[in-house]
Parts: C-alpha cells; structure tokens; sequence
C-alpha cells in the first residue's frame, strides 16, 4: 500500500464469506462487491484461447455505464465446463442481483480454482444470500473480501491511493489474488479497482490498459497465462463532480497505474514457494514493447530463476535470454548489473567477485536485475521470482 492509510472507495459495499466452494471451513470463498450507484466500469481479460464461463458473461457485459457489482468465487474455475458453466456464471449474475434488488445484467462474475470440475450451486446459491447480508464499506470489509478471492496466496493483496482531481477528493481501493499461472498478458490472476471519481467509460478503458500494460502484463512467475484472468476497473462518480478531464484525467490514471503496479509486485511477491522477489529493468531500448520482450524473456527463464534459487550469479545466462527475445542488438550494446555489481559491461565481462555475488543473493530476499542498452530511451521494469523446489511439489499436488 501506498501509506498506512486505507483509502476506501466511496459508494461502494463489500464482503466474503465460506460457502463449501473450498472444502476448508476457516477460508472464505464467495465475495462480493456492490456500487450503491451506477458505475462506469471497464474490464480486461486473458488472452487464453480457453476462456472460463465468467470471463465470456463479463467481457460481453462490459464496458458499461451502470455496473452495480461483482460476485467472485474461489476454489472453482467454471472453466471448460461447457454450456452447463455458462449457465451456471449466468445463474450466479442472477442470484446475486437479486439478493442486492438491482438489475442481474448489471452484475459482473469472476471465479479462481481447479478448471474442469462444476460450480456446486446450492452452495454457492446459499453463499450469496449469505454474503449480501454482511456488506460493508470499511477496511474490515476490504479484507473479507480481498481474502474470499484467493486461491494458493499465502496474504491478502490491497493497495489505495487519495487524490484531489478537479476539485474532488477521489479514493482508489485495489484488491487483487495471484500467486501462480503468472505470465504477461496476465495470469491466474484476478483484480477489482474500485474508484468513486466520475469518469466515462471509454476514457475509463484507455486508462486501465495503460495501467495494465505497465503492471499486470509486467510480472511473470511461470510464464504461463490462465483461463480465468480478469482486470475490473469501476468509477462510481460517489466523489461528485463532473466528469474527469484534461490534467485531472491524467492525474487519476497516473494513481491507478500506481494501484495496479502495487498489485502486480505483490503478487510475484507471494508467488508459490517463492525465495526471492526479482526486478528486472530494461533501460535504453528502442520502444517500450523491445524492453519488455526482453524483461519477459529473461524472466521467464528456467535457467536464470533455478540460478537465483541458487544463488549462483551466473550472468552468461541473463545475457542469454536477453539475446532469445527476439529483439535485434549488438552484445556491445548491452550491460548488466545484479544489484549494485557490474557484471557486463559493453559486450564484455568485468572482473567480478562471485563470492560477492552469492552474497548478495543469499542475503537479500529482493533482488535487482538491471540490464542497460545503447539503443534508445524506452525501459522498462518487470517483476518476477525465483523457481524452487516448493512451487514444483505445489503444482505436482494441486489437484491430488
């Protein structure tokens, strides 16, 4: 989070509870989130070929100028589940407007889980009337819900900001699961930016892209993009005022930016049997989407996230996945620090302590990779982890 302070969106109630989706009682499973006003809200979703029942009802349902809430389950896909899950995300919208007296094509769906397996509707039928009973418009609502939404994260994942943009004090409340299936273009990953300034639609969709594009598709953990991966961003106008426009729109999309970055570093942050948090920044490329190739090339190395496991500084494989990006450069072209050690510099290898670089690797749980090219003025910052045995036992026995 930015400060101490949680800075909740006005105009907005939200909760969690356990219905049976997951079979441990002590974790909640079903959230929701109402607007008590029409709400402009916008969305972005996986690139996956092999989309979930929730992800087809939601992306035809957006954008929108009258969104009233989100119901969300965990522990449960709804995906590759046929005509049945279609329905199934469909009755889900139904029940849950019904439960808060607002329109049901005005209520947006998402679900995290096991994909394959039907949604057990009684429960979550009973789970609905359950929750819309238990809203709440504070930080201990904030945390009912943002913990109803996760899968195998080990926390909670919130960030806020406050702004004063055009007159008006404008509140931004995030909240976002993810811990593996974490590859650009998203992930196993789903995110709620809830704001109360007045913004339309179509500026609304500008923005959360930019913010995505600078967060949510910059983390890596697997390399591996799911069905279900959702980005929701609402503005309920609850702040007053006209319309964001000019320096005042700016402003606001600058924040979200910053609320989406905040959850996409915690996500890799708690991705599964994590030792080390990575920042990649690539500096000095030609354009942005250059810089990010290669920041996601090396992130999603096998080689490079086993060696920082290890805390071998073995730089000959940084430059490597740099060289496989698919993106045209000289080695004299680049340099290549691990933290404050230079390690390459100009296509050639500098005299190097490696003890010094184990060291740094062993005693630091965030680590920095910082490779700098000749090539133009465009960069940019990536985050990823390393790949130890626990992620491997995780996802061997995820399903058994």
């Amino acid at each position: 989070m930015a400060d101490n302070a949680w800075h909740v969106a006005r105009g907005y109630r939200l909760g969690g509870v356990h219905c049976g989706v997951r079979s441990s009682p002590d974790r909640r499973d079903l959230g929701m989130i109402v607007s008590d006003r029409p709400a402009a809200a916008v969305g972005v979703f996986t690139k996956n070929r092999v989309v979930a029942a929730p992800v087809r009802l939601t992306r035809q349902r957006l954008p929108t100028d009258s969104a009233r809430g989100v119901i969300v389950c965990a522990g449960n896909a709804n995906a590759c589940t046929g005509k049945q899950g279609l329905h199934d995300a469909a009755t889900m919208a139904t029940q849950a407007a019904n439960a808060v007296r607002v329109p049901d094509e005005a209520f947006l769906v998402c679900s995290t889980g096991i994909i394959g397996r039907p949604l057990p509707m009684d429960r979550i039928a009973s789970g609905i009337a359950a929750v819309a009973t238990q809203l709440g418009d504070d930080q201990s609502a904030v945390e009912r819900f943002a913990e109803a939404i996760l899968t195998t994260d080990t926390r909670i994942k919130v960030s806020t900001r406050r702004l004063h943009a055009d007159g008006c004090d404008v509140r931004i409340t995030g909240v976002a699961k993810g811990a593996a299936m974490i590859g650009p273009n998203m992930a196993t990953m789903l995110a709620f930016v809830l704001t109360d300034a007045a913004v339309a639609p179509n500026p609304l969709q500008t923005i959360l892209r930019r913010a995505v594009d600078r967060s949510f598709h910059c983390i890596s953990v697997d390399g591996h993009s799911s069905t279900n991966d959702t980005v929701l961003l609402l503005a309920n106008g609850a702040s007053g005022g006209s319309p964001l426009a000019g320096d005042a729109l700016a402003e606001y999309g600058s924040a979200v930016t910053d609320v989406c970055q905040d959850l996409a570093r915690a996500i890799a942050d708690d991705a599964e049997g994590i030792s080390h948090l990575v920042t990649i920044d690539v500096e000095g490329m030609r354009t942005e989407q250059d810089a990010r190739r290669v920041a996601q090339t090396v992130a999603n190395s096998l080689l490079v996230k086993t060696a920082i496991f290890g805390a071998d500084p073995n730089w000959g494989r940084i430059v490597s996945a740099a060289g496989n990006a698919g993106v045209a450069f000289e080695e004299e072209d680049l340099s290549l620090w691990l933290g404050d050690h230079l390690l390459y510099h100009n296509g050639t290898p500098t005299p190097f302590d490696e003890s010094a670089g184990t060291a740094y690797l062993k005693d630091h749980r965030e680590v920095q990779l910082r490779l700098v090219f000749r090539l133009g003025s465009a960069r940019c910052r990536f985050w990823t982890c390393d790949l130890g045995y626990e992620y491997v036992r995780l996802n061997a026995e995820y399903t058994t």
